[in-house]
């Protein structure tokens, strides 16, 4: 029965990410510019509407024909289906943990809202701009982020599984 209910929550936790993607890239769609920041913590954060034709930071991003387009989203549609099934298990195993659980489902959240743009825009939408000084790190969005936080979320959670483990 705790199967289930993990289950649950990470079917919430997916839906939570897909959802607030793509509220928030419908919001920056229609109320940011992308030839104007706007200003939330000067020196730090702005919001400035962009589209990454590429894969994370950009990657591909100026490669011609099909094939970018194409590779992009079939390397998504792999890691989107890789990543179901490893967070769908049904047998006992170390993916049963509930912190595992939850970074997988927000790294799934993020793929799905980035593949979305990709089949039905050809580009993914960021607007979160970061920055200190002259060091800017490149643009990203709500799936981005819940991609990156669901990888630390998991990495910590193995890393601590490794830790306890007895020693042999």
């Amino acid at each position: 029965m705790a199967e289930r209910g993990g289950r649950q929550r990470a079917v919430v936790a997916v839906a939570g990410v897909v959802v607030l993607d793509r509220l928030s890239k419908l919001l920056a769609e229609n109320y940011l510019s992308s030839s104007e920041s706007f200003v939330v913590i000067p020196g730090f954060f702005n919001l400035l509407r962009t589209e990454n034709r590429g894969a994370a930071f950009s990657l591909l991003a100026g490669v011609e024909g099909p094939l970018g387009p194409g590779l992009l989203i079939a390397v998504s549609t792999l890691a989107v289906l890789a990543i179901s099934i490893v967070l769908w298990r049904t047998s006992k195993s170390a993916y049963q943990d509930p912190r595992l659980r939850f970074g997988l489902a927000l790294i799934l959240g993020g793929a799905l809202g980035n593949l979305f743009d990709r089949v039905v825009r050809g580009a993914v939408i960021d607007f979160v701009e970061l920055y200190v000084g002259s060091f800017h790190w490149p643009a990203f969005n709500v799936a981005d982020a819940a991609i990156t936080l669901g990888a630390l979320v998991a990495l910590l959670d193995m890393w601590r599984a490794r830790r306890a483990a007895p020693r042999t």
